[in-house]
């Protein structure tokens, strides 16, 4: 199982809020969704493995997918939203790097960390985003309007500085996106595999996207 630490992708005040029995359901709840997926996961499992009686699910959370939804959101928002984190935004989106090579490389380490410190919850997501249209709408909305407008800021610096090509923003993110969201899920899939080099690969990484927008 993997280790669960409800900390690192719920804010503390809704912590506090919870009682012993919720934070038990949700523990074991991100585990088994984790190691077998959604569907294939009872209620009745959960229940067993937060040992409580599987009715005092349903007192906190209406059904399955709702406790489904109470898992990723605020994970979601802790990553696509990070402006929230003072460690994240000051680490990430400001305009004091030297080079567009500097700036990789502290987004994808900082999404690296994250990444591993929620192994479960990223794991849910990648398994279950395809699969869930409100939180697919959840995560344009949450892009849109928390993460667009700080990085559409950096990546314009870089076209004017000369360090990437004209391209429209939309486009560069895309690559961007898509390259580091592929280096993360490996990073989590792969890890200690002998032909897994973390940092190898995210220098190679930064390189391919460097040199294609170049």
């Amino acid at each position: 199982m993997l280790p669960i630490k409800l900390d690192e992708f719920f804010p503390k005040e809704k912590l506090q809020e919870m009682n012993e029995k919720e934070i038990k359901i949700l523990e074991a709840a991100i585990e088994i969704f984790a190691e077998k997926g959604f569907v294939s996961t009872s209620t009745n499992e959960i229940a067993k493995k937060a040992n409580v009686a599987e009715g005092t699910i349903f007192r906190y959370f209406k059904t399955k997918k709702d406790l489904l939804k109470s898992i990723i959101k605020p994970t979601l928002v802790k990553t696509i939203a990070p402006f929230e984190m003072d460690r994240f935004s000051k680490a990430v989106f400001h305009l004091d790097y030297e080079t567009f090579e500097d700036f990789l490389y502290a987004l994808i380490k900082n999404r690296m960390e994250f990444a591993k410190k929620n192994k479960a919850a990223v794991k849910i997501i990648i398994q279950e985003m395809p699969f869930q249209d409100d939180m697919q709408e959840e995560l344009k909305r949450l892009f849109k309007d928390k993460m667009y407008p700080k990085v559409a800021t950096v990546l314009q610096s870089f076209i004017d500085k000369g360090q990437i090509k004209e391209l429209p923003i939309p486009t560069v993110l895309r690559l961007i996106i898509s390259t580091v969201v592929g280096l993360v899920i490996s990073s989590i899939v792969l890890e200690n595999t002998p032909f897994w080099n973390e940092e190898q690969e995210t220098e190679r990484t930064i390189e391919f996207i460097k040199n294609g927008l170049k």
